[in-house]
């Protein structure tokens, strides 16, 4: 019940701030996007580092001076793979006017969540990572670093729900189906988790390179997408100062509760 619970709260995030859409009149600002795109990267960075990529090294501890190899080319396959994906989905970022992937007659807003779609596969993967180390009593993953994971991905998905429902709106979509599409875009989230715990559970020993897969695709997303979106137009220093703030969250979230 705790890990059923634990790889749903993203999920809850992301519906909670798509529901903004009810309740908000006026789309997102860039200047708030911006912002919240700089939280969410922050967010990103901190749980790649803290609750990724360190667990990994520290779990092949066993392999001497080369206890990096696991992370290094676990990372590598996780950018690699979220490459592939760029390149096979047709999607549409945020405030672009040019769709990536292959050329798709899919409808502008359809892409629009797919962008945000392929955002959360890492996210999903990585607290589903956390709760095979948690079920297979791993040593370096607690229910407590679990736990932290999740509620800091479920934080920075708030403010990404809204980001993907508001614009719906602006386009032209109901309030209904544009709350849809927020909660769509995050529905992959608890998938990739059970999906990741699934395969982990099957062969343990490659618990070490799930983890720093997942860093790897998270991180692919930060700066493929999430540094160009916050960086670009005027008063791009205050989406770092939420950068800041969304690493120092996560930060303290992991070594608090972890």
């Amino acid at each position: 019940m705790q890990t059923f619970l634990g790889i749903f709260i993203p999920f809850l995030g992301t519906t909670a701030g798509a529901a903004c859409v009810f309740f908000m009149k006026k789309s997102l600002g860039d200047l708030v996007q911006r912002s919240l795109a700089g939280f969410a990267a922050g967010v990103m960075v901190a749980a790649s580092i803290w609750s990724l990529l360190i667990p990994a090294i520290e779990q092949s501890a066993a392999m001497g001076k080369l206890s990096f190899v696991p992370a290094f080319f676990g990372f590598w396959f996780g950018v690699l793979f979220l490459l592939a994906l760029d390149h096979l989905i047709p999607h549409l970022h945020l405030g672009s006017e040019q769709a990536e992937g292959p050329k798709s007659k899919l409808a502008r807003t359809t892409m629009m969540v797919l962008a945000v779609t392929l955002h959360n596969i890492p996210e999903g993967m990585a607290v589903g990572v956390m709760y095979a180390g948690f079920l297979a009593e791993n040593a370096q993953i607690t229910a407590a670093s679990a736990l932290a994971l999740s509620i800091g991905i479920a934080i920075q998905n708030f403010p990404e729900g809204a980001i993907i429902s508001m614009p719906l709106r602006a386009e032209g979509q109901r309030k209904g189906r544009a709350f849809l599409g927020g909660v769509l875009s995050g529905v992959v989230e608890p998938i990739g988790a059970v999906l990741t715990i699934l395969a982990a559970q099957l062969v343990i020993p490659v618990l070490p390179y799930l983890l720093s897969f997942a860093a790897g695709a998270m991180l692919y997303v930060v700066v493929e997408e999430l540094i160009p979106e916050m960086s670009q137009g005027k008063h791009s220093n205050l989406a770092t100062v939420f950068f800041a703030a969304g690493f120092s969250v996560m930060m303290v979230l992991d070594v608090a509760l972890g």
